[in-house]
């Protein structure tokens, strides 16, 4: 049977080993005919082989993602009635070539198939961005914000709010990358540009976090050039606003977003590590005060170092606290009697003071439109108080959390989650954990719905990959792209591209994945120029 279909000249190399071995021998009944094939002919028999192989691979593609879909309860029965018996005939075929003989190395022929090696060169390829339509939010967007705290979007994910993980996220990673570009301090009237991901925002506002530590002078005379490290005072993020109709429309509401970066300074770190709790310093009335003490609630107490970035001014400009509650009440007032919305978002010690400027905005702003926090990566903030403050303002907070991540599970005295929340069942000891809850300075608890997504579930990442790779927001999104539910592999319809990934933990990722890219001539040095974040896109439906 013969398929007319071309192979491309580049994939020829495969099967230079094993050339010398296509000849013809004589025929049974015929012994006197024994020809030898010249190297034109055995070059024209290959190719012809290889263009009927990779026609049955192209047709079975189909067939296989119906198979796939249909082991989900996705396909239509009729389809599945109509298609069976032939997928069933084309996989026996496929079996019946033997593959892994002709690519021994991989043992598998579907993983160096002309199909695969496609989706391959699309996920690594700036150049070639699958972008998937937006769908409308519409009156549902308060669900996807939060107002019912995601109660069936998570496992299994829904497509909408998946996409707007992503988005938020995105948003995250042009904080980064406005930071790197230019880490020194700006005063307060300096402005800087953003690289938003979606252009349909628009950058009002710049935030910077103080520290209420500093190094001596000398260590700036010392090291002149590394002052950048020894400032007090630093850019870690921005307030933007949608300023689009149509997409006003799309999601339902003008959307104000505060994008907070991750720790990128000495200072920061150091901050990090003042991991005591403290209490949130009295913002309420005195007869609010006597009403939490007579109800016997504990105080709310959060970690000093976070406390410390969040509500210190520098010299040039104020804090944290007040620059982003001043910016998002004038929003507020600008955009009176629209229908508006106040996302968080923040990665890492931005996720720890997303939730601060979370509970200050929802504190000191009357009637404030709903408020949702989006963290990706975060460790515990403050203690139990503080989590039942935020529920009764009403702040919703979805955590997404990557099972091998140990940044998740510090600070506090216990590591793990559920074996906290198995203690608190008891009685004896769910009455112990509150005593100490209120003393103890590590009685830390988390906040809000948790979306728990794990390294071992991607096919590009190694099962034992390394802190910083469990950590990296990029391999955040990448993991939540691939998400379906927790009893469920990572998808195969994932569009995300992987250039970022690969070349930023390429030693995370799995041989045989960085052979493929090497086989594709793909660069994947630290060299790619990411100017914006959209060259990262969203996910699939």
């Amino acid at each position: 049977m013969l398929i007319g279909a071309t192979l491309p000249a580049t994939n020829l190399h495969f099967f230079q080993a094993r050339r010398a071995s296509f000849r013809r021998n004589g025929s049974p009944l015929n012994p006197s005919a024994n020809l030898v094939y010249t190297q034109t002919v055995k070059t024209e028999m290959t190719k012809k082989h290889l263009s009927n192989l990779e026609k049955l691979l192209q047709n079975q593609s189909r067939k296989s993602q119906l198979l796939d879909n249909d082991s989900r309860g996705e396909i239509h029965p009729r389809e599945s009635r109509s298609n069976g018996s032939k997928v069933n005939r084309g996989k026996n075929l496929l079996e019946g070539l033997n593959l892994s003989r002709i690519w021994p190395e991989h043992k598998v022929a579907e993983e160096m198939s002309p199909r695969h090696l496609n989706k391959l060169k699309k996920l690594l390829s700036s150049n070639n961005i699958e972008y998937s339509p937006r769908n409308n939010l519409g009156s549902r967007w308060k669900e996807y914000h939060g107002c019912k705290d995601w109660l069936g979007l998570i496992d299994p994910l829904n497509e909408n709010l998946r996409r707007e993980l992503i988005r938020y996220g995105e948003f995250t990673q042009a904080a980064y990358h406005c930071f790197h570009s230019n880490p020194a301090t700006c005063n307060e009237g300096d402005s800087r540009k953003v690289a938003l991901p979606d252009k349909s925002y628009k950058v009002t506002k710049s935030l910077y976090a103080t520290s209420s530590i500093g190094l001596p002078k000398w260590v700036d005379d010392v090291a002149p050039d590394l002052g950048w490290m020894t400032q007090r005072s630093s850019w870690i993020g921005y307030v933007a606003v949608c300023d689009d109709r149509s997409e006003i429309k799309r999601m339902g509401r003008r959307d104000i977003v505060i994008a907070l970066r991750g720790t990128a300074t000495c200072l920061e770190w150091g901050e990090n590590f003042r991991d005591l709790l403290v209490q949130i310093p009295a913002e309420t009335t005195q007869i609010e005060s006597e009403s939490e003490s007579e109800s016997g609630e504990g105080q709310a107490k959060v970690e000093c170092g976070f406390l410390s970035l969040f509500q210190t001014a520098g010299v040039n400009v104020p804090s944290l606290a007040e620059s982003v509650v001043n910016e998002v009440q004038r929003l507020i007032e600008q955009y009176k009697g629209e229908s508006l919305s106040i996302t968080v978002t923040g990665h890492s010690l931005g996720a720890a003071l997303a939730l601060l400027v979370a509970d200050e905005v929802s504190t000191c702003t009357p009637d404030a439109p709903p408020v949702a926090v989006f963290s990706f990566g975060g460790p515990r903030v403050g203690n139990k108080s503080f989590a039942d403050r935020l529920n009764s303002k009403n702040v919703k907070v979805l955590r997404i959390v990557n099972n091998q991540d140990v940044i998740t599970r510090v600070p506090g005295m216990f590591v793990s989650e559920e074996l906290d929340k198995k203690l608190r069942e008891s009685g004896f000891v769910s009455g112990m954990l509150n005593v100490l809850d209120k003393s103890m300075p590590w009685a830390y608890a988390h906040v809000g719905t948790e979306l728990r997504v794990d390294t071992r579930m991607s096919p590009f990442l190694k099962p034992d990959a390394d802190v910083a790779c469990c950590h990296d927001l990029e391999a955040y999104l990448h993991l939540v792209d691939g998400y379906l539910a927790s009893n469920c592999p990572f998808r195969a319809n994932a569009k995300r591209s992987l250039t970022k990934l690969l070349s930023e933990q390429r030693s995370n990722i799995k041989r045989l994945y960085t052979n493929k890219a090497k086989g594709l001539n793909l660069n994947l040095e630290r060299e790619h120029s990411f100017s914006t974040p959209s060259c990262l896109p969203s996910p699939s439906s």
